[in-house]
């Protein structure tokens, strides 16, 4: 189904340079549109009437860009690999940042809508490219969910192999804040600032003015984070507990922060740290929601 209208929910195909899945519900004034070829991201989130994601035009519609803004999806990596490279039972491979599958572009599988919420089901499989570099067969699904003001992504990491997938699952969202100073409702207590490589105890605020590198909470406990959006309003996002770690960053003099659930840090593909392993013909079920409510 590719448009659908049942009450308060709805759902559209429009194009924008390329195919865009938008899902509506206007008991909220909410809006999520998702572009399934440019590796499933999402690149506009008006929750509440608040639109939450920076997003460069430009890095979009450019199809050998890297798009900068919406939520980038991130698989089997998180962040980087020294020298692009990893090795797994003893043979190297290349992998670009972030991974294989915000650079590939997913199938639909469904869309519509009902009484409760508007979605779109989306699914990445494993090709000749990704075993280049990545040498496992995987599926994964993903269903978008506008509901109640609330965006859900349900995701589903599928082992396809004859051995055990390790992996890495996280998101890159650039929310657009005028500020960089914020302060962070989180339980953790310490962080990982890679610009000097110094773990250091989380204060009442992160500043990322002036800051290259990113930094990592590195113990929250409790899978939820929020901070405040340009005054008025309170981002909210909540999380499988495997995502143990939420990477913070952003660019000097462009109007975002990034705050970025990883289920792993940097380089774990390499260090063998915090990897998740998916057992042969197993499937592995997380999920990320985010919510926008009044700045109280």
């Amino acid at each position: 189904m590719t448009n659908a209208d049942y009450s308060n929910y709805s759902i559209a195909v429009e194009t924008d340079g390329f195919p865009i899945y938008r899902l509506t519900d206007r008991s909220t004034d909410s809006l999520v549109s998702v572009c399934p070829e440019r590796g499933a991201i999402v690149i506009g989130c008006r929750l509440n009437g608040q639109e939450l994601f920076y997003l460069d035009r430009a890095t979009f519609l450019d199809p050998q860009a890297n798009i900068r803004g919406g939520n980038p999806v991130l698989f089997p990596i998180c962040g980087q690999l020294i020298g692009g490279q990893y090795e797994w039972e003893g043979q190297t491979y290349g992998m670009k940042n972030h991974g294989v599958a915000r650079i590939n572009p997913w199938e639909v599988e469904a869309s519509g809508a009902t009484e409760d919420s508007a979605y779109v089901t989306v699914v990445l499989r494993s090709d000749e490219k990704t075993l280049s570099a990545y040498p496992f067969d995987f599926e994964l699904r993903f269903t978008y969910r506008l509901k109640n003001g609330v965006l859900s992504i349900e995701q589903n990491y599928s082992n396809l192999s004859d051995k055990p997938m390790p992996m890495v699952a996280g998101f890159h969202p650039y929310f657009a804040a005028e500020g960089k100073n914020l302060p962070y409702a989180t339980d953790a207590t310490k962080y990982l600032d890679y610009n000097d490589n110094v773990v250091k105890p989380l204060a009442d605020t992160v500043d990322l003015n002036g800051l290259v590198e990113s930094v990592a909470l590195l113990d929250p406990v409790k899978p939820e984070i929020s901070f405040p959006l340009n005054g008025e309003r309170r981002v909210r996002l909540s999380y499988s507990e495997q995502f143990r770690n939420v990477v913070l960053w952003s660019v000097e003099g462009k109007p975002f922060v990034c705050v970025e659930p990883w289920t792993a840090l940097n380089e774990a593909l390499n260090s063998k740290e915090g990897l998740l392993l998916v057992g042969p013909g197993e499937s592995l079920a997380l999920e990320l929601s985010f919510a926008c409510e009044a700045n109280d």
